[in-house]
């Protein structure tokens, strides 16, 4: 398992393994893309409402681009960790799926670090020794996307190289929602019998009109409608890392990682405003009518707005992000009195520094078209019984330190044990810029832990292998979930932050055991199969609260036990010219304890508490997932083959209770082909969503009787990403 030293055979936990040529099959510039097929238990909900922008879900815990949305996975480029430092989020956008060489995703190990709750992402990215010759893919097809992504490596002796550059645009199926792609990957390496280093550098430019969900009722009237734009994010990363090994004796090998990593991330997002026209007509108040809204004079804000404006407001903000760190690890594999062992013993230090900036600008929204235009006023420091907004300045300092230890003992032929843990300390320090006193950002937060690993793995037949294990892992609350977490003083969350009083880590505990075999049956017919159960329960959980006041105000808080448990089941089959493959993975992801929270606007149940009790399923976390794939070679130059996705139900985002309806579960059928028009040129096309499905990704409510609201019309108060409709893609693949 990449990362770690150890054989995927030896690892007493489900382990998926996705290669450079299934990432390479796939025409989406998305790596996500790739593990929605290939992954039993991942599935995505798009909270941003683009695909080209997608959140990872793996067993019920996130890793997405979102920030303020609680994340659960640690996810690693070339071993450094790329979880964002401000915010633990994860920009997949960055990695381009040519340039991958393998990926593992792997359940909770705490020797990956914070926030493996739910289990860790590995991406070895390709080099010159990995991959040689060049190739270039361009593809056209559907809402506008062109796209275009070249690759070449070079062996010379001891030395080799390997660059990749790709780039994409398309409109979107819905309005207003373009997306820009630029990316390169570059690795330069030198490898002997004793060492190997490798200096590689990683950019991205990319730009997201990110519309978000849209209200069932627009949706009805235009599959295509959006709801409050603009909504866009701007990012550019840049990150350049060293990783070397060199064998210190036969058995004994030392590897180290250091890193540089730079972040832009520019946010815009219209939105209903808490502002209204004050009692008295000239002035501007918030939604009590008496409350001043100040500007960024500290002077109450005049009223600009023409008589019977609809108002609203754009909220802006910006994370500036430079990070550094390095890992130092050593693996021996000395038997142990005679048995086959691998001790891995490493330590890691990662630190950064964010500079956060936010503000928001009054405008109105166009009654058609629902656009936001600003009007030049903008919120200054407000804080009322309406919750808190105005101007954030923030910088924040980030300390991770790790050290992990685990050996892995061949006990007996066919009995393998795992042992190993890993100790976690986090140093989280903000400094408000603007504000001191009640209100403050300004504070220093700690935490450490230490989260042990044991399991095992045992050979029941040469071609059947059985595996269980006990693991923890921890994650420290984030910058940004420090930065809100006062119900007194709840804030626009990801835009205003307000105060920083202390949470708790989260900790989380799983078991799992499971069957795994391959057998090469008669008849050049191999079969592969796995069967796994597991459950993590998460103690001190944190969740993304609606405010008393509700509307766009939040807070972040500690809410007790959750659990995730589930089945998963796997079988590829190949014969001949024939391959398939299907998977099933069911997960029941609950609260386990009693919460009382505020409803969201726009809930159907009503205005009164939401009581969540023990049993209660965690919003915007399907059950159900069936993934099915059959590819058959027609004759040696042409393939064809198809996949079918279908994902289950799951509750509407602030329906913790589960006291209404839930969004409805879907299925999509994708097909596929391969043409090799000579040795050197291949043609391939993709159709997506074959019958034209219309379905919904994920769901929430939003108030339908606001001043924006109140434009949409009708009585439902559901909002949703609706999901692609048929898309057809076709491409040219040459290599050189």
């Amino acid at each position: 398992m990449t990362g770690t030293g150890v054989e995927t055979s030896r690892i007493p936990a489900a382990v998926n393994k996705i290669d450079a040529k299934q990432f390479e099959a796939q025409s989406s510039p998305s790596v996500v893309s790739t593990m929605l097929i290939n992954v039993p238990s991942v599935s995505s909900t798009n909270e941003s409402g683009n695909s080209f922008e997608p959140d990872l879900q793996f067993r019920g815990f996130l890793a997405t681009p979102i920030t303020g949305t609680p994340i659960g996975l640690a996810v690693y480029q070339n071993g450094v960790r790329i979880n964002e430092a401000f915010g633990d989020n994860v920009h997949w956008d960055f990695i381009p799926p040519d340039a991958i060489h393998v990926m593992d995703i792997v359940t909770a190990n705490p020797i990956f670090g914070l926030n493996a709750l739910g289990g860790a992402v590995v991406v070895q990215m390709k080099n010159g020794f990995t991959y040689q010759g060049a190739e270039n893919d361009f593809v056209v097809g559907s809402f506008g996307r062109v796209q275009d992504s070249f690759q070449w490596g070079k062996q010379d002796g001891n030395y080799a190289a390997y660059f990749a550059i790709d780039g994409a645009y398309e409109n979107g199926f819905r309005e207003r929602s373009s997306s820009t792609i630029r990316r390169l990957y570059g690795d330069v390496g030198y490898k002997d019998e004793q060492s190997e280093i490798h200096l590689n550098v990683t950019a991205a430019d990319n730009f997201f009109n990110a519309p978000a969900t849209t209200p069932v009722e627009l949706l009805k009237r235009d599959y295509s409608a959006v709801y409050t734009t603009p909504q866009s994010d701007d990012l550019q990363m840049g990150m350049i890392s060293l990783q070397g090994n060199t064998k210190l004796s036969d058995t004994r090998t030392l590897a180290g990682t250091l890193y540089y990593r730079h972040l832009s991330d520019k946010h815009v997002d219209g939105n209903d405003t808490d502002v209204q026209v004050c009692d008295d007509p000239t002035l501007l108040c918030f939604t009590d009518g008496t409350t001043p809204a100040i500007g960024s004079n500290g002077q109450q804000l005049p009223n600009l707005f023409p008589e019977g404006a609809v108002l609203g407001q754009i909220d802006r903000n910006s994370t500036r992000t430079n990070g550094w760190g390095g890992t130092l690890q050593i693996t021996d594999t000395a038997k142990l009195r005679d048995m086959d062992n691998t001790f891995v013993l490493g330590a890691s230090l990662d630190m950064a520094g964010s500079n956060f900036n936010a503000n928001s600008e009054l405008g109105t929204a166009d009654p058609d078209t629902l656009v936001i235009t600003g009007n030049g006023q903008y919120l200054g420091y407000t804080t009322s019984d309406e919750g808190s907004i105005g101007p954030v300045k923030l910088r924040t300092r980030n300390t991770y330190v790790g050290v992990y230890a685990l050996d892995t003992l061949d006990v007996t032929k066919k009995f393998t044990l795992t042992l190993g843990g890993r100790f976690n300390f986090a140093n989280i320090d903000l400094t408000d810029l603007l504000q001191t006193g009640p209100g403050s950002l300004t504070g220093d937060h700690q935490y450490a832990r230490f989260n042990p690993v044991i399991g095992g793995t045992y050979k029941i037949t040469p071609d059947v292998v059985g595996y269980a294990s006990y693991s923890e892992s921890n994650r420290a609350p984030t910058p940004l979930e420090l930065g809100c977490s006062d119900p007194n003083l709840p804030c626009v969350i990801d835009t205003f932050l307000v105060s920083d009083p202390n949470l708790d880590q989260v900790v989380s505990r799983t078991v799992e055991l499971g069957l795994r075999g391959k057998t090469n049956l008669s008849g050049n017919q191999t079969l592969g199969w796995k069967l796994g159960l597991y459950r993590t329960d998460n103690s001190n959980d944190i969740l993304n609260v609606v405010a008393p006041i509700g509307m766009t105000f939040g807070y972040f808080a500690n809410v007790g036990k959750t659990r995730r448990e589930g089945i998963e089941a796997a079988v590829n089959y190949t014969k001949g010219d024939w391959s398939a493959f299907a998977s099933y993975a069911y997960v029941d992801a609950t609260y386990q304890s009693y919460i009382t929270l505020n409803p969201p606007s726009g809930d159907p149940a009503g205005d009164e508490p939401i009581q969540v009790v023990p049993g209660d399923h965690i919003s915007r976390i399907p059950a159900h997932h069936f993934k099915l794939g059959v590819d058959y070679k027609v004759n040696d130059k042409w393939t064809v083959g198809g996949n079918v996705l279908a994902v289950g139900s799951q509750n509407f985002g602030g329906d913790e209770s589960n006291e209404n309806p839930k969004l409805p579960g879907y299925a999509t059928v994708d097909l596929h082909t391969t043409y090799q028009i000579t040795k050197n040129m291949q043609f391939h096309a993709e159709i997506e969503n074959l019958f034209n499905t219309k379905y919904y990704l994920n769901g929430t409510y939003f108030d339908n009787t606001s001043s924006v609201g109140s434009l949409v019309g009708g009585h439902n108060t559901d909002t949703v990403t609706p999901g692609k409709p048929f898309a057809v893609y076709a491409g040219l693949k040459v290599t050189f």
